[in-house]
């Protein structure tokens, strides 16, 4: 069983999840499908990846593929498929990684551009959204390990390009969710 978090900042002891207290706004937030659709935006392919977060720390993934990102970290999550809401494409994809029931709250940070990443000519947009663990504890399905970072390792982690864009908004969302 992976531990879920760390009972304090330097020990070693680990214990399971306890539900994070957001403010209110965001709470109402969570799993409301308004913040996670794309209604009036362009046609570019989602890519939703999950910032889950709790007592100051953020859970990574790591890559076991492709070769050139197989080893770096990064926020779990996957593509929305045609017909599916970005939230309902993101509960499903950390369900299948990590085995896990979430809350979908508001995105965090900027869109980022990943032209040319399909096989394809299509055109790929990955956004990041503030997740709530619900139930299930976290578990490596789809990746070689995951792990939580707190703000200094996030900041020294070995991520992928594309999620390093969003260090300083990930960093001010851990420090809010302590």
């Amino acid at each position: 069983m992976i531990p879920l978090r760390p009972e304090s900042r330097s020990g070693s002891v680990w214990m399971a999840v306890v539900p994070v207290s957001y403010p209110t706004s965001v709470q109402a937030a969570m799993s409301d499908e308004r913040f996670a659709g794309h209604e009036g935006e362009d046609h570019a392919q989602e890519v939703a990846a999950a910032a889950i977060i709790s007592a100051g720390s953020i859970l990574l993934a790591q890559r076991t593929y492709p070769e050139e990102l197989a080893g770096l970290w990064e926020l779990p999550g996957g593509k929305v498929h045609d017909g599916e809401l970005p939230a309902e494409a993101l509960r499903r994809e950390l369900e299948e990684e990590l085995g896990v029931t979430t809350a979908i709250g508001p995105r965090i940070g900027v869109d980022v551009d990943l032209a040319g990443a399909g096989s394809d000519s299509e055109r790929y947009v990955l956004r990041a959204y503030l997740v709530q663990l619900i139930a299930g504890e976290p578990q490596p399905l789809e990746h070689a390990e995951i792990r939580w970072f707190t703000v200094a390792e996030l900041r020294d982690a070995d991520l992928v390009p594309n999620d390093r864009v969003w260090v300083d908004d990930l960093v001010r969302s851990m420090r809010e969710h302590v």
